[in-house]
Parts: structure tokens; sequence; C-alpha cells
């Protein structure tokens, strides 16, 4: 299979003390029985006397005055240093040329650190390093060649990528580094055209990831006679245009990955044979095929059926495409090795087809956002391995008979049904008893009608419920709080009625202290995808919510909410609730977001608030509340039109000052009159720091 370079997160940096020059001292200070050469010690000790933090490596090296018995370095048989290798150790600072000067260096691995500044080109253009990783590092700029005149670089692999730099690709680097095998410059700021010449001096360019930068334009045909390329990939760029027939000269590729670019038109199967081991003698024959990534492209057209001859393949992955055709053209019976299947995104019809089913490895299936209809297949639960499933957005019918077949899938932990079975009723049958191991559930967008089910209660582990954009009605049971591991629970947008039960103020995972749910990171076997273009790829992005908005809820807010210490996220518009805004809800110190909107709520807004420093979104626009907007603090940051339909409120963010008799109608009689009612109107709200748009009404008032 083909390497694979992912993308982590920063390692997390530990304060370590800096020892400074008396220590630099002393290492230069060696006793005569050294074995390895003075002048490298010197390059070295250059480098770690460069560096604004050594992570303690000069301290560690301060125990030997023989550099070859230093922590992270290597020396051949000649005490000559041939590998120096610092990964992983919070070193900070810039990169010393020093390095260039070790003659007999061969490997130099400084990844995973937080050095910045410029990449020396005295690396680059060594006349020893074959391999060189600097990657996951803050190095910007450009990368640049010294002008050495060594006409063959023996550099064999480059790893650059998750660092910051920018510009485009030396043309120089690729004509002297004539033994290159590998490159990846991923997840930085790259810009231009993909070069076009990186396999015209070296033909052994076997690995090349340019994934996640800025490239434009077209993929060039040079790519073609890469003969040794085994791995392209360069998703997520800005590249457009059809796929050039000479790439499928480079016939030795079994990875090609191109997502999340514009790129368009039809695969030509007379073009796709040539390549051999990404596609073997026959198109029928696809014995090595893996992975097939052409998601997030503009690919058009019906599946080929000699696709059900790839019987090795375990990925694939063709979301946000625009094929069509029937599924059924293809068929799954011998791909065993299958994981992950992903069509989201696209025009598909017909039923799902029963071959499917006979993918007894399949972790992942994810059909939603096509045009497929009809009732699932009892076969689903031959997928004993099923852990994500995803059927939303078709038009699938009888949703009781599919989560009656679906509690028996015992190891699924995500399942997204929401927008099809429309105008159905929410099956309320107690004998839904499985789904032991489910952690998210969306049923949202489909009309259902009832209640909310009681065998729901049973989830113990359910962690996110989304059940909005229904009709469900009656009250929220109480039992809800039995829910242990539940965090985000969003029933808006239904009929619900009642008073906001208490049992809602008493749920676990919203009254610790916590702030992570703790979810497991392998829940979503794909990316979760609640808007076409905004994806989350683990359970802790979420935010901790109730969201209630958008029901006929009645009643006042609890003073028990102050319980919910974690809640992030608290929608309660669009109801009919009354009495005060509680001062508790200053107490929720996490809340991001609080929505009040549109309910009869009356009394003043508690200025305590002010207090929610990490609220960014607020809105309690169309109630009955009165009083003045308390200046000065986080309430003042919020738009006037989180206030409007309060015609009591009052407050310089609403341009409406307190203690100011409404103003009665004004005839104006003359030029004169009017000249002076406005400038007097300018000048007071100027004098109060509001300006010329101190109150419009009133201007307007002034103007008839």
């Amino acid at each position: 299979r083909a390497p694979h370079f992912s993308c982590k997160s920063k390692v997390s940096r530990l304060a370590m003390p800096f020892f400074g020059l008396p220590l630099l001292l002393l290492l230069t200070m060696s006793s005569p029985a050294t074995s390895c050469n003075e002048k490298e010690k010197s390059s070295l000790i250059q480098f770690i006397a460069g560096l604004s933090h050594d992570g303690g490596v000069a301290m560690s090296w301060w125990n030997s005055t023989d550099c070859c018995k230093w922590e992270g370095i290597t020396c051949n048989g000649r005490g000559a240093v041939m590998e120096v290798s610092l990964a992983y150790r919070s070193l900070e600072g810039s990169i010393s040329p020093s390095l260039g000067k070790l003659t007999s260096l061969l490997r130099l691995n400084l990844s995973y650190n937080s050095l910045s500044g410029n990449l020396p080109p005295e690396l680059i253009s060594s006349g020893s390093i074959t391999v060189l990783d600097l990657s996951f590092n803050r190095l910007s700029g450009t990368l640049q060649e010294s002008h050495l005149s060594i006409t063959e670089q023996p550099l064999q692999a480059l790893n650059i990528s998750s660092s910051l730099f920018t510009g485009e690709f030396p043309s120089t680097m690729r004509e002297k580094t004539i033994k290159l095998i590998a490159i990846n410059a991923s997840n930085n700021s790259f810009q231009g055209w993909i070069p076009s010449s990186f396999c015209i001096s070296s033909t052994s360019v076997a690995v090349l990831d340019l994934s996640f930068n800025q490239f434009s334009g077209s993929i060039p045909a040079g790519m073609g006679k890469c003969s040794a390329l085994r791995v392209l990939k360069a998703g997520h760029n800005h590249l457009s245009g059809l796929l050039p027939d000479e790439l499928f000269n480079a016939t030795s590729l079994e990875y090609l990955s191109f997502p999340n670019n514009g790129l368009q038109g039809l695969l030509d199967g007379a073009q796709i044979m040539k390549l051999r081991n990404l596609i073997p003698e026959s198109i029928g024959q696809l014995k090595r095929l893996e992975g097939l990534h052409l998601n997030n492209n503009n690919m058009f057209g019906e599946l080929p059926s000699a696709l059900s001859n790839c019987t090795n393949i375990i990925t694939i992955d063709l979301k946000g495409n625009n094929f069509s055709g029937e599924l059924h053209k293809v068929n799954f019976f011998n791909q065993l090795n299958l994981k992950a299947l992903d069509l989201l995104y696209n025009n598909f019809t017909g039923t799902i087809p029963e071959s499917i089913y006979s993918c007894s490895n399949l972790i992942a299936l994810r059909l939603s956002s096509n045009n497929l209809h009809g009732q699932l297949s009892p076969r689903i639960r031959n997928l004993k391995a099923l852990v994500f499933l995803s059927l939303g957005a078709n038009n699938f019918t009888n949703i009781t008979n599919t989560l009656q077949i679906l509690k028996n899938c015992r190891n699924l932990t995500s399942l997204l049904i929401g927008s099809s079975y429309k105008g159905e009723a929410m099956p309320e049958d107690e004998t839904i008893d499985g789904f032991q191991n489910l952690r998210v559930l969306y049923i949202t967008d489909c009309s259902l009608s009832g209640k909310i089910p009681l065998w729901l209660s049973k989830l113990k582990n359910l962690e996110m419920l989304f059940f909005n954009r229904n009709r469900l009605s009656g009250p929220i049971p109480a039992w809800i709080k039995n829910l242990t591991s539940l965090f985000l629970l969003d029933l808006a947008s239904n009929n619900l009625t009642g008073e906001l039960p208490t049992a809602l103020m008493e749920m676990p995972m919203l009254i610790t202290q916590k702030t992570a749910s703790h979810l497991d990171p392998r829940v979503f076997e794909l990316p979760l995808y609640l808007a076409h273009s905004f994806q989350y790829r683990i359970a802790t992005t979420f935010k901790k919510t109730l969201d209630l908005g958008h029901n006929n809820l009645t009643g006042v807010i609890p003073q028990e909410i102050v319980q919910l210490k974690s809640l992030e996220k608290l929608n309660l518009s669009f109801n009919g609730l009354s009495g005060e805004i509680p001062q508790q809800l200053s107490k929720l110190t996490n809340l991001e977001a609080l929505d009040l909107s549109s309910n009869h709520l009356t009394g003043a807004i508690p200025s305590a608030l002010n207090n929610l420093h990490f609220l960014s979104e607020f809105n309690v626009s169309h109630n009955d509340l009165e009083g003045p907007i308390t200046n000065g603090g986080q309430l003042s940051t919020f738009p006037s039109s989180s206030f409007d339909g309060n015609p009591k409120l009052c407050g310089i963010m609403i341009f409406k000052l307190c203690g100011l008799a409404e103003a009665p109608p004004v005839s104006v009689t003359s030029t004169e009159q009017m000249v002076k009612r406005v400038t007097f109107v300018i000048a007071f709200g100027a004098f109060f720091g509001i300006g010329v748009l101190y109150d419009q009404t009133v201007l307007s008032r002034y103007f008839g």
C-alpha cells in the first residue's frame, strides 16, 4: 500500500530552562580524548546555540565531550556525524546553516518542533544529506537554494509538510536533485502552478504529496513523464480543468488523489487502462486497487459496472460530485475488503443494491443526499462491522421498518437518516430495544408526527440526539435525564408543549464541570456533514447544547438552570415562555450562544449577563423586556438587532437614550425651524458619543 503522510496537531510545548552561553563554552572545552571531528562538533554547537529554546538538549550534551555520544547524534566508523535526529524535542528558534557543514551527514530529522524562520538553502543543497525531515514546524518563507557549485545533490527524501512555506518551488532544486524519490510538501501555502519538471531531471520520483496548499491552474501534462511515480496527492488546492491524458502515461501509479479541487470532465476508460498498477490489464480485473478518492470535484456520468471486479478495494470516496444512474450497475458482491463507501452529494437513483450487504467488512456506509428510494432491506443485518450509517436526504420510506432492522446492528455508533420518511409517524414501539452502542442519532427534517419515543430512554450510550425539524408533540419526558452520556439535545422546530421540565436541568453531561465530551474519536468513521461545506471529524468539536427553539413551550425559565454549568449553547427562542430572565443564567460561564428571542419574557435584562465572557451570540429580541441595557460589558458587543422588538428597552447600543420621553410628531412650518431642530438632534447625539445616527425615527419626524 502507498505510504500515508497524516496531518497531526502540533505537540504541546513545555517550558524548559535556558542554560545559555556558559554551558556552550563547556561543550567547546573538550578533552583531547574525543572521537568526533572538532569542526563537526563546532557545527553542532552553533546549531544548538542558535535556538531560543533547546528543550534540554544542550544539558544532555554536556555529559560527554564526545559528540558521537550526544543525544540524537549518530556517527559512522570514522567518527563523522552521519545522522542528527531531534524530533519531538520542543526546539524553538531558527535552524543554523552550520548543519550544512556536516560533510558526512546523511539524515537530518528535526520534525515535530517549533522551529521558525527560513529553511537554510545549505541543507537542501548539501553534498551529503539524503533524507531531510523538517515536517510539523513553523518554518516559513520561500524555498531558496545556495549558490554552491554542486551539480548533483544526493537528496532522496524531502519532508517539509505542515509548516508555513509560501511561494513556488525553485526550478534549480528540481534540476539538481536527480536522485529524489519522495517529496512531501503538504499542508503549507505554496502557490502557483504545480511544477511540470519534477520528473524531467529525476525519473526516480515515486511519492509526491502537494495536498493542502494553494496551487492553482491545471494538472501539468509533464506528470506523465514520472515513470516511477507510485503516489500522487494534490487534493485541497485550487486546481481546475481536465485530467490531462498524459497523466495516464505514469503507468506505475498506485495511489491517485485529487479531492477538493475544481476538476471536471469524464474519466476516459481507455486512458485509465494505462495505469496497470492502479487499474490492471483489464478494467474488469482491478486486483490491486485499494483506494479510489475522487471526492469534491465535478465528475459526472454513471459508475462503470466493471468497478465490481475491484476485489481488493478498501475505500471508495466519490462524495461531492455529479455522478448519476443506478447503483445496481455495480455488483458489490465480491468486494469483501470494502470498509468505506461514501457517495454523499451525488445524483444516484434507484434503490440500494442488495449486493452491498455482502460487503461483510463494511464499517462506514454513506448514501446521503442522492435520489434513492424504497425501503431498507433486512439483509443490512449482515453488515456486522457497520459503525457509521448515513442515509439521509433521499426518498426512503417506512422509518419503523428501518429502525426495527437497524436495531440489530450491534456495533452501530452513528445513525443519520434525516430528510427522508417525510410525513410518517415517529415509531413508539417499545420493541425497538437494540442500539446498545449508538452515540449519535440524527433524524431531522422528516416532519415526523407523534411523541418523543420511550425507546430512546434505553440508549444509555447516546451522546448526541438530533430530532429537530419534525412535528413531534407533547411534553419533554422526564426520563431524558437518565441519558447519562447525552451532551447535545436538539429538539428545535417541533410542536412540543408544556413547561421546561426540571429533569432537563439534571442532565449529567450538562451539569459536569468538564467542558470536553470525551466522545470516542472513532465515532465518525467518515467526516460528519451538517451543512454542505461544514464538516465535523470528531465529536468534541460539537458544543454542549440544549436547543428547544421553535416549539410551543410555556411557563418560566426554571431557576434550576444554574445547574447546567458546562452548557455552551442554549436556544429557547420562538416559544411561549414568560416571566423574567433568571439572574442564574449569568453563572453559566461556559455559554457561547444564548437565544431567548420571540417569547413573552418581561422585566429587565440582568446586568450580570455581562459576565458571560465567552458569549459570542446573544438574542433577546421580540419579547416585552424593559429598562436600560447595561453599557460597557459583553452585551454592548452585540448588534442592535439582538434587542429589537422590545419598545421599553433603552440604551446607547439601540440608539435610544434612557429617561427621554418619546418625541411627539412635529409639524415643520419653515426651513429655518427644520434646520434648527435637525442641528439640535445631531449635536445632542454627538454629545453622547453616538454621532448623527442617534435616532433615525426622531430625525424622520423633523423631516415630516
